[in-house]
């Protein structure tokens, strides 16, 4: 089918638009550390059934320990701190926000694939760095354009800032230990699995995220007490905020929770990342990747929709030029 693989792309685009909408509200019912207990649940259990299925073992057994060490901290800048500096940007600012924010995240993979294994910074590469962060400019300086008329909150931003950088560096990461996994590999062995991979390597990675995200919940007394969004430094803009935080336990009981929470799931690593992997094989990876990267654009009618949120000219533009900064690291 001709244009098949852009189709797809847009597909993507549109899965990660649930994604992220679906998550800000879970994020605001369960909590942050909840949501991200739960999701890297049901990713690792649904990565374990993959393995087990595609090549008969359940885990990564044959990647050597350079491969666990890197996948293992990937996963806990990526999963862990990453994903739990987007969700809190959810709850702070809103996801069309936290998604304006994650275009930052090609910058960050750049620079860190400069400084740890050796790529070349190119000249466009600057070049979309700079428009990347002139787009974001422009949406953030729009007071029209979040609920209050206020600024974004400067812990929205951090919260945006450091989500990028965790993918970034995460990314890199990985892409260290997916080579050391396929270097410790028999040559016959990586000729009969090397599809799998990267389903291998991001198994290895949930698991850090699961431990990490339980290890903190431990710490915080999360997975038993009740608290509000208040008392731990969140954002009181919406009547969910107010609501008391549930347990590990008790936010199952929570239908509507659970709902977004699966969609986020299934939208996200599963269906949305295999999606992906569809695509760049149906058209070019710098057109994939463009078309997959209008997730800030898609996302505006939805959020003003479900949250209200004023959808201006500014806010239209600056998510268009970002979208074009990130095309940029990928088409020049």
């Amino acid at each position: 089918m001709t244009y098949f693989g852009e189709i797809i792309s847009l597909c993507v685009a549109a899965l990660w638009t649930v994604s992220a909408l679906t998550s800000e509200i879970a994020s605001k019912r369960m909590g942050v550390l909840v949501l991200n207990f739960w999701r890297m649940v049901l990713a690792l259990l649904f990565s374990v059934f993959l393995m087990w299925v595609a090549t008969g073992k359940p885990l990564p057994l044959e990647a050597g320990w350079q491969a666990w060490a890197w996948l293992l901290g990937s996963g806990m800048v990526g999963y862990f701190l990453g994903d739990w500096c987007l969700f809190n940007s959810y709850v702070t600012m809103g996801s069309r926000f936290g998604q304006l924010f994650m275009t930052l995240a090609p910058a960050f993979t750049a620079f860190f694939a400069w400084t740890m294994i050796g790529q070349t910074l190119s000249w466009h590469s600057l070049l979309a760095m700079v428009v990347t962060l002139a787009g974001i400019a422009v949406a953030v300086s729009d007071k029209r354009g979040t609920e209050d008329g206020k600024p974004l909150p400067r812990r929205g931003v951090l919260y945006g800032l450091g989500a990028a950088l965790g993918q970034g560096l995460g990314l890199v990461m990985s892409k260290i230990g997916i080579d050391s996994y396929t270097a410790a590999l028999p040559a016959e062995r990586l000729a009969e699995i090397s599809s799998y991979v990267p389903f291998g390597s991001n198994l290895i990675r949930c698991t850090a995220g699961l431990v990490c995200t339980w290890l903190w919940l431990m710490a915080m007394r999360e997975w038993g007490k009740k608290r509000s969004v208040r008392s731990m430094g969140l954002s009181t803009d919406t009547p969910l905020a107010e609501r008391p935080r549930p347990s590990l336990v008790s936010s199952l009981r929570d239908h509507t929770a659970v709902l977004a929470m699966l969609a986020t799931v299934l939208s996200g690593p599963f269906v949305g990342v295999s999606l992906s992997l569809m695509a760049v094989q149906h058209t070019a990876a710098g057109i994939a990747s463009t078309l997959m990267a209008t997730t800030p654009i898609l996302i505006l009618l939805p959020s003003r929709w479900l949250f209200h949120q004023p959808v201006t000219m500014r806010a239209i533009l600056g998510a268009a030029i970002s979208c074009i900064g990130v095309s940029l690291f990928f088409l020049l």
